[in-house]
């Protein structure tokens, strides 16, 4: 089925590392014009030469989530750059774990500014043109966390995570028929995601959790699956975790 990813135009945030930068990596290999957004734009120019050295097609524009102007520059330059935008990827997430008595206010707006408003950000951006094209395809990046919530010290997050359930199921009863809404929810996968809160024993937890962690290429690929179906299917929901997490 590579074959319907091959010529799409694919913006995807949090694409400096782990599991958006590899799925730009898997995306273009495939065939797809990628576009990256994220903060660290000395990383993403690096991933970009290495993208076009092996043939494919990318740019790279620096966004940060939290602000609505980033992700309406990051989609208006896709369009100049490429003509239009197939598919959405927002993937920019923050887990900050830490019990919340004792309250890390400040990570939980962080938390809520990237994994919600980020999205809702990214969506916002993306829609009108959407749209306008009469088709597209939202994939929004949730987690196992947000099926269950992640214990201890995981309730922040947990709740952002479900919003991003929330979100993506409304906007797909909203939107649905030519636009497309896929839900990932990955369980431990190896990225930058793990090294997010500043509570050391909660830390401590979950970097000993994560030692069971799949590769980033395992979502890469199911979101592939996703893209790659034909305009009348519409993939809604991927579950994908190590197979010895039960969580």
């Amino acid at each position: 089925m590579s074959n319907d990813i091959k010529g799409k135009i694919v913006v995807i945030t949090g694409a400096s590392s782990g599991l958006g930068e590899a799925t730009a990596r898997h995306l273009a290999s495939l065939g797809a014009h990628v576009v990256l957004g994220a903060r660290r734009q000395d990383r993403m120019d690096t991933i970009v030469k290495e993208i076009k050295a092996a043939g494919g097609k990318a740019i790279a524009f620096h966004v940060d989530v939290t602000r609505r102007e980033d992700l309406v520059n990051l989609v208006e330059g896709a369009v100049k750059e490429f003509g239009r935008v197939d598919v959405m990827i927002n993937n920019a997430g923050l887990m900050a774990i830490a019990p919340i008595r004792e309250l890390l206010v400040d990570e939980w707006d962080r938390m809520i500014d990237i994994n919600v408003k980020g999205v809702l950000y990214g969506i916002a951006a993306a829609l009108p043109l959407f749209e306008r094209q009469g088709s597209g395809h939202f994939i929004n990046i949730s987690s196992v966390a947000g099926i269950k919530v992640f214990s201890p010290g995981g309730t922040v997050y947990s709740g952002t995570k479900y919003a991003v359930r929330a979100i993506s199921d409304g906007l797909r009863h909203e939107v649905g028929g030519k636009i497309r809404t896929t839900t990932i929810e990955p369980g431990a996968v190896d990225s930058e995601l793990k090294y997010g809160t500043a509570h050391k024993e909660s830390a401590e937890v979950v970097g000993e959790f994560y030692k069971l962690a799949i590769p980033a290429d395992s979502v890469a690929r199911a979101i592939a699956y996703a893209i790659e179906q034909p305009a009348d299917v519409d993939i809604n929901e991927i579950v994908l975790r190590p197979t010895t997490q039960d969580f």
